[in-house]
């Protein structure tokens, strides 16, 4: 069983979800054809796949933020301070943009019914009276019901505290939230059955037309990082060095965007980044920090997949989403995408957690996840390489708007 599993994930997990979205497509047109349920059982690899993601999801997210807690440092550099500004505004503004487009095109998504006792928001009052409830659930009872406020609340909470704690109590949390990290990247491994069944229970209960949302849904998503690459991160680019940016936007996505959307991972793309950073001729002592940091909490392209895969569910379940409390969804999106884990498709685990701010509960939430695991050999990898390109974009800008100052040249080749 080893060596077949060694086998099984040796091959690349893209191609392994193209081929089992493909086989539950044909598998799925035949049983609508023929008016045949021979296939039937192959709906189970989909439910087996969102229960597991629901188990375990709640566990990652209060692990992963306690975990982010404890590793904060205080008393960096300068420049460490602006680039971080830079990393938390464009993140925030990122997924503002997600949120205005999908208001523009809003989204119908094809789901399975949720909790029937489920009464939609009425007004950001409403919004901000759930929110506040939710805070403050028992945390034990708030991981087994997935109430992802209540969980982001106490393991901030948890974390501040455990900050001053001795290192060994550290090292327990940190273990512990790498091996949930490596539970859910097994998990993973087996999302092409997981694919397999969920399009095929999509094509045989509502048609072609999940199709169609799924398709338009991932229209929406890449629109919206080609907008952040393209517009956003260019003005922030003009503000702070007062040139034509887009020599270095374009290098940066060339160089760095280019690579992470093939490894579909900002950790990986580290080394990468760190090169293009010497190139540019940027301070070792601040991009040594800015970069791998960056790699954790520089989340612009994880902000707009939270914001629109959240708002297309409130959409979806006829919740009406008011200015304040978009404003609200998009502070939210911005402070989940710095805690999207380090997996390809972190951010998809995260999204239950924007949909609880329209009182949705845990099994839609989940259900809009499993949807980007359909589209995401496309959405993963844009958004990777919108993320990692940004945080050579950042660090470098924040250190070309000091040597402005200096009156140092500056060139990009």
């Amino acid at each position: 069983m080893g060596n077949l599993y060694k086998k099984w994930t040796g091959i690349s997990l893209v191609l392994r979800i193209v081929i089992g979205l493909v086989i539950g497509l044909i598998l799925a047109i035949i049983s609508n054809n023929t008016d045949t349920s021979y296939f039937s059982f192959i709906e189970i690899f989909g439910k087996l796949f969102v229960g597991a993601l629901k188990a375990i999801a709640p566990v990652l997210v209060f692990f992963l933020v306690m975990g982010a807690m404890i590793e904060h440092r205080e008393g960096q550099k300068s420049n460490i301070k602006t680039i971080i500004i830079l990393y938390l505004v464009g993140t925030f503004l990122a997924s503002l943009t997600a949120v205005i487009a999908t208001y523009i095109h809003p989204v119908k998504l094809v789901l399975q019914a949720g909790n029937s006792d489920y009464t939609p928001p009425t007004g950001i009052f409403n919004v901000i009276e759930n929110l506040l409830t939710s805070l403050v659930e028992n945390p034990v009872s708030a991981i087994m019901n997935g109430n992802y406020i209540g969980i982001l609340f106490w393991s901030i909470l948890f974390g501040c505290f455990l900050r001053k704690a001795n290192e060994s109590t550290k090292t327990v949390i940190k273990d512990v939230a790498d091996v949930v990290l490596k539970t859910i990247k097994n998990i993973i491994e087996f999302a092409p059955f997981g694919i397999m069944g969920l399009i095929y229970n999509s094509i045989t209960q509502a048609g072609f037309s999940g199709l169609k949302s799924y398709g338009e849904l991932l229209i929406l998503l890449l629109s919206c990082m080609i907008f952040v690459a393209l517009v956003l991160n260019p003005l922030i680019t003009f503000i702070m060095i007062r040139e034509n940016p887009y020599p270095l936007v374009l290098k940066c996505l060339r160089v760095s965007g280019v690579t992470a959307f093939f490894t579909r991972s900002s950790a990986a793309n580290i080394p990468v980044n760190m090169n293009l950073c010497e190139e540019l001729g940027l301070d070792e002592d601040v991009y040594s920090v800015s970069i791998p940091l960056g790699a954790t909490i520089n989340m612009a392209g994880a902000a707009i997949t939270i914001a629109v895969f959240a708002l297309s569910a409130a959409y979806t379940h006829g919740v009406h989403v008011d200015l304040f409390t978009a404003i609200l969804l998009s502070l939210l999106a911005a402070v989940s995408a710095c805690g999207a884990s380090g997996v390809a498709g972190g951010s998809l685990l995260l999204i239950p957690l924007a949909c609880s701010l329209f009182g949705l509960d845990n099994d839609i939430g989940i259900q809009v996840a499993s949807i980007g695991f359909i589209i995401g050999v496309i959405q993963d990898s844009a958004e990777t390489a919108l993320n990692s390109s940004t945080d050579v974009l950042f660090t470098s800008i924040a250190e070309f708007a000091q040597w402005k100052k200096e009156g140092k040249e500056i060139k990009i080749n």
